[in-house]
């Protein structure tokens, strides 16, 4: 079979399977590698130490499929509705975490897509990934034309914007490169960099995750830093911001894919339930949802926040029952935000838990939150 046919058959398959973008990439040494190693040297991936663990895997695609010759890149879009309005003691979560959980699904039709593969060419190498492996997914995804690399660091595309999630399919077989994206089509734009809530977007095309909402909410496994809590806002998990400003993000197209729908609880979250779940309780919420990464304690902390940069009548007594968490990292957060509560029963919650409280971090936090009355 040819490279030229393996490429045309491959492409037309993954658009039957339901992927909305296919592009054809060489594997080679991501050109933006040294990039990448400076942006870690920078320590602006924070506490993602994997990142770093793994940095001489991302070296050559070869590290993720030994003989790999080609990589097709993939696209699948996941905009569905506009974000519903978040209101008092409501979070936002998002868009791309609205429904089931897109590893999942993608897994599912990468596995079709390769055993399509290997019916063609038996004694093929095939793996697919969807962003676990160590692979540089933008940087093959501009060579394989699917976009370019926006100042927010997402990739664009003309017709999907940045809308949708990237997999990849790596093969020992030889495919028919597609041309690749070169430069930006961003032009003298600024919206991302100037709507971002946290200042994360310290330069254009060069993010410091430490301050970056989604990091905030999703990845750090400790308390959030005290100056960038109120600069969360509303947001439970994750931020869209600088997507939602990008001027290539206007028109795009509505997705089929019905796994991506907002399920009735996520757009947005009712917050005070989220404190009345034990771990049986959110693992059946959240289990195969995205919301599950940062796990029961990160979400709550997250709660905790936005009830305390969003004060409602209701959000005291949950908080209440947070500052009895088993969790230290919970019951930090929920005497932070009971800190930003005038309520009598806010206070004598925080002076009934110093009373009996041995964990030093919650300590602190509690006599923080005294100096606010």
């Amino acid at each position: 079979m040819t490279a030229e046919s393996l490429t045309t058959e491959l492409k037309s398959e993954a658009y039957r399977l339901g992927f909305d973008l296919a592009g054809a990439a060489p594997a080679m040494v991501p050109p933006g590698l040294e990039r990448f190693r400076r942006w870690l040297a920078a320590g602006y991936a924070g506490q993602m130490g994997y990142l770093a663990d793994r940095v001489d895997a991302y070296e050559h695609p070869r590290h993720v499929l030994d003989g790999v010759r080609g990589i097709l890149m993939l696209g699948v879009n996941y905009r569905t509705a506009e974000p519903g309005a978040s209101g008092p003691g409501r979070g936002k979560v998002s868009r791309y975490a609205w429904g089931a959980d897109y590893h999942d699904l993608i897994h599912a039709r990468l596995r079709q897509l390769a055993d399509f593969h290997r019916r063609l060419i038996p004694t093929a190498g095939v793996r697919g990934v969807v962003d676990t492996a160590p692979l540089a997914e933008r940087e093959f995804a501009r060579l394989a034309g699917l976009g370019w690399i926006g100042k927010n660091t997402m990739l664009v595309n003309r017709k999907l914007g940045s809308w949708f999630f990237l997999a990849a399919l790596l093969t020992t077989e030889e495919l028919v490169c597609d041309e690749p994206i070169e430069g930006s089509h961003c032009g003298s734009c600024r919206a991302c960099l100037d709507a971002c809530p946290t200042g994360a977007l310290v330069d254009a095309y060069r993010l410091d995750a430490r301050r970056c909402i989604s990091y905030l909410t999703i990845e750090l496994r400790e308390s959030v830093p005290a100056e960038l809590r109120p600069l969360e806002g509303d947001r439970l998990f994750g931020c869209d911001v600088c997507q939602e400003v990008c001027p290539w993000n206007r028109q795009t197209p509505v997705t089929a894919e019905k796994d991506f729908e907002p399920a009735s609880d996520t757009n947005p979250v009712d917050l005070a339930t989220l404190f009345a779940l034990d771990d049986a309780g959110f693992r059946k919420r959240f289990r195969h949802t995205p919301l599950w990464r940062p796990r029961r304690r990160g979400i709550l902390r997250n709660a905790a926040i936005v009830l305390g940069n969003c004060p409602t009548e209701e959000a005291p007594a949950g908080l209440g029952r947070g500052l009895e968490d088993a969790e230290p990292l919970v019951r930090a957060a929920c005497a932070w935000a009971l800190g930003q509560y005038a309520d009598p029963s806010a206070q004598d919650a925080l002076h009934k838990r110093l009373a009996v409280e041995s964990d030093r971090e919650v300590r602190d936090e509690i006599e923080a939150a005294f100096e606010n009355e």
